[in-house]
């Protein structure tokens, strides 16, 4: 029986002994290598330690576990001290003792106790050995890049990130645009490193499938508020509903919906009205591309519900598209339905069910490089170019407006740089100089 390597992270005690050839045990250890990330504390990541002479953990190989990671043969490895991983070996009369292990027997210091532990009941002479003396160095896997998941309704976006965050075994997650609760859609999160790439997202143009509800007001703009007034709108034309949004498109001066993440003296908008307050927002300019009406839909009790599509700026609420809606027309309006199906170039049809991501499913599809690529131009260097930025240098400029990514002669993506006086500097870099890892 090989020795058990856990780290802080190690969630699963399975697959003992699996063989290459087992598909199904190889498809659990993608679910069980897939649970950890890099980080410098080994906390995360697909990793086997180095340290025992051995390359085994739970009788899985390196190589097994690489492809049940989905992970190729020159993927980012790179070796730290993990400051958190014991070892749980056999009866020494089955296994020999790994070198540096303290024996059962072996006092942790003058006049202290062993700490030997039974890990059964008494008399059942199992051990639990203790661990080992120092950090141990370990083999980990650098797992960055971006996941686009549909966000169900009713769970937040927080809710999805702590989610990814349990699956890819770090905390280095991060969204690129916050959905209601209610709504549904494109929920672009980055993983490890990836997460330094999002301030290029967070002004990326949006799309929205949305139906508003006429006839009636709620606290929050959406169906999850209390009623707060309305008036019939059998009497509401299409004729006047087109008008109505016409008004809303182009650049405009929006006013946020006051249950908000929009922060008033240091507190959240929609704390200050839970908490009972007055909440008044300050208009802010917006831009709404295109507005369109799909449907209209005559409801009983004098409703109306009228299925848009939204393309528009990042900052604008399609909450407050409703409400100005229902208020222009006299009737009072809501939200009652919202699906994003697109954050800048990442679209409805590539997103990933979240159930699909807690089914086994890779929880980091696209690669640093691949998603630096859908959001920045790029320019490709040399490995000498590659070496400076690596440093943290800078290169000759190429006279671009605005940043733009930089890759290596083998496609890794090193750095986001922009043109400033006659030099490319690097604003993040995202992969170090070889000679100074």
């Amino acid at each position: 029986m090989p020795a058990t390597v856990r780290g802080a992270k190690w969630r699963r005690d399975h697959i003992a002994n699996a063989p290459a050839t087992n598909t199904a045990a190889t498809a659990s250890t993608s679910n069980a290598v897939n649970t950890m990330a890099s980080s410098s504390d080994a906390r995360a990541g697909p990793f086997l330690d180095g340290a025992l002479g051995c390359r085994e953990a739970n009788g899985l190989t390196w190589s097994i576990a690489r492809k049940a990671a989905n992970i190729p043969s020159c993927g980012p490895v790179r070796r730290v001290m993990c400051r958190t991983v014991e070892t749980a070996l056999p009866d020494p009369a089955e296994a020999p003792v790994p070198a540096g292990a303290r024996q059962p027997t072996d006092p942790v210091g003058p006049g202290r106790p062993s700490r030997a532990r039974t890990s059964g009941p008494v008399g059942t002479g199992r051990r639990r050995w203790p661990c080992l003396r120092g950090p141990l160095s370990c083999l980990v896997v650098d797992r960055a890049g971006f996941v686009v998941v549909d966000k169900p309704a009713g769970m937040t976006s927080h809710d999805v990130v702590a989610r990814l965050r349990r699956l890819a075994g770090t905390r280095r997650v991060g969204h690129a645009g916050t959905l209601d609760p209610m709504a549904t859609g494109v929920l672009v999160l980055a993983i490890g490193r990836a997460t330094r790439l999002l301030t290029y997202l967070t002004g990326a143009d949006k799309e929205y499938h949305a139906t508003i509800r006429l006839g009636a007001s709620t606290v929050t703009d959406d169906a999850e508020g209390e009623p707060t007034g309305g008036a019939d709108a059998s009497a509401v034309t299409e004729a006047q509903v087109r008008a109505g949004l016409a008004a809303q498109t182009g650049a405009i001066q929006q006013v946020p919906s006051a249950v908000s993440a929009i922060k008033i003296n240091g507190q959240r908008a929609y704390k200050r009205v839970r908490a009972g307050d007055e909440v008044s927002l300050p208009p802010r300019p917006v831009t709404v591309h295109r507005l369109e009406v799909d449907a209209l839909r005559r409801e009983p009790g004098g409703l109306l519900d009228v299925d848009v599509r939204v393309a528009c700026s990042s900052g604008t609420y399609v909450r407050a598209i409703a409400r100005d809606l229902g208020a222009g027309l006299g009737v009072g309006g809501h939200l009652t339905a919202l699906r994003r199906t697109r954050v800048a170039d990442f679209t409805l049809a590539e997103a990933v069910p979240l159930a699909a991501l807690l089914d086994g499913a890779d929880p980091v599809p696209l690669s640093l490089a691949d998603a630096a690529g859908r959001i920045l131009p790029g320019r490709t260097v040399d490995a000498e170019a590659a070496r400076v930025l690596g440093h943290g240098g800078s290169l000759p400029a190429e006279g671009r407006t605005g940043p733009y990514a930089v890759y290596g002669p083998d496609g890794a993506l090193l750095a986001v740089v922009a043109d400033r006086d006659g030099r490319a500097r690097p604003q993040i870099v995202l992969a170090a100089a070889e000679g100074a890892r």
